[in-house]
């Protein structure tokens, strides 16, 4: 039972970390930006963002939206407006002027660093999906400890290769997008569909 339930996390794990979503997109776009090397702290950020955002919605946040829905509500809000915000930097992000190598450029915005990635898990909407979805389905009511810390540590493991071949495969991309103006499309393109991303959120408001 114990090796079932090891596999049936696994499956929503790596089902929900390796589908597109704000951090897959804003990693893609930034492979492509700004190489794999400057995306690390980016993808750290994600990571242990995600663990522990997992670790506290595990831990009993749940019952305080429960408690008082309002803060939820207030979450969505703000997690709307920054997400808004974030794809329009990278709709106008302007292309490096090195882009087939992985050095920095004239580019008018950098990649996210550690504590910027991290912190973005708060107010990402898949996040929280994924946080209150793995916690309320996965983790037994008879050792919640126990189930929160396998878990976490399934989730950590299965979200790094995800977070690292999303990355790869925008520095594969770019290799296609050496022309400026192809760039700039592009960004706008993939701005459009992290906003895009909202639209879930926004209905199930509705």
């Amino acid at each position: 039972m114990m090796i079932e339930h090891v596999i049936a996390i696994l499956l929503f794990s790596l089902i929900a970390s390796a589908t597109p979503g704000p951090n897959n997109l804003m990693l893609l776009s930034s492979g492509i930006n700004y190489g794999f090397y400057r995306t690390i702290p980016h993808m750290s950020g994600i990571c242990i963002g995600f663990v522990f955002l997992l670790s506290v919605v595990g831990l009993g946040i749940v019952q305080v939206f429960e408690a008082y829905p309002l803060i939820y509500r207030i979450l969505r809000i703000v997690s709307a407006c920054y997400l808004l915000f974030l794809s329009w930097e990278i709709a106008m992000a302007s292309p490096p002027k090195d882009i087939k190598g992985d050095k920095p450029g004239n580019a008018r915005h950098k990649p996210l660093s550690f504590l910027q990635a991290a912190s973005f898990q708060w107010v990402n909407p898949k996040a929280w999906t994924m946080g209150l979805t793995a916690v309320t389905a996965y983790i037994p009511p008879i050792d919640p400890i126990l189930g929160i810390t396998l878990v976490v540590v399934l989730f950590g493991l299965v979200c790094i290769p995800c977070l690292i071949a999303w990355t790869l495969l925008g520095v594969q991309v770019r290799r296609f997008l050496d022309d400026p103006i192809r760039l700039r499309r592009f960004n706008i393109v993939t701005g459009c569909l992290l906003a895009g991303s909202l639209y879930p959120v926004l209905f199930s408001s509705v």
